[in-house]
């Protein structure tokens, strides 16, 4: 039984870690507010290697990224370093990310289940727009899908995309 007891306490310990903030600056980020127009739309030109966040039809703000390190091609399988193409949505925001702040896309959808399972794999997921854990240390096309912007773009980011907003990520 005292076994028992300590599991349980060792385990409500790790969840509690885990809750935990990793810094303060994505704390102080994660709060920054955004008062101009609302972003209705997330417009990503990989080719170009552009971002733009649209109010409308108006682009609000634009910035550059890298993104996985096979950057060509739509993204079929878990681990092909490629950055998915097609319509998803904002489907969370995480302020504790690994990589500074993160806002994650609703990558895979049915399709891309279900174009990886006939080819016998995984489509993975976790895809996000975020930032660096070492600025200077990460340029091009670095991540395993994901969306790398600087962190002072990330912080913008966060603060003006809300759950919910449909991003479309085009060739």
């Amino acid at each position: 039984m005292a076994g028992i007891r300590a599991l349980i306490v060792l385990i409500g310990i790790a969840f509690l870690a885990g809750c935990a903030t990793t810094s303060q600056p994505n704390v102080r980020a994660a709060t920054k507010s955004y008062s101009g127009p609302h972003v209705t739309r997330v417009v990503v030109f990989k080719e170009k290697r552009r971002l733009h966040l649209l109010s409308g039809d108006k682009v609000v703000k634009s910035y550059d990224f890298g993104m996985g390190f096979a950057p060509v091609g739509d993204k079929k399988i878990e681990g092909d370093g490629k950055t998915p193409e097609g319509r998803y949505t904002i489907d969370r925001k995480n302020p504790n990310s690994r990589y500074y702040l993160s806002v994650g896309l609703s990558y895979p959808n049915a399709r891309d289940i279900a174009e990886a399972r006939a080819l016998g794999k995984s489509a993975g997921g976790d895809i996000f727009i975020h930032g660096t854990p070492d600025p200077r240390s990460q340029r091009g096309d670095w991540t395993w899908g994901c969306l790398a912007v600087q962190n002072s773009e990330i912080e913008e980011i966060f603060s003006m995309v809300d759950v919910g907003t449909v991003i479309d990520l085009y060739p």
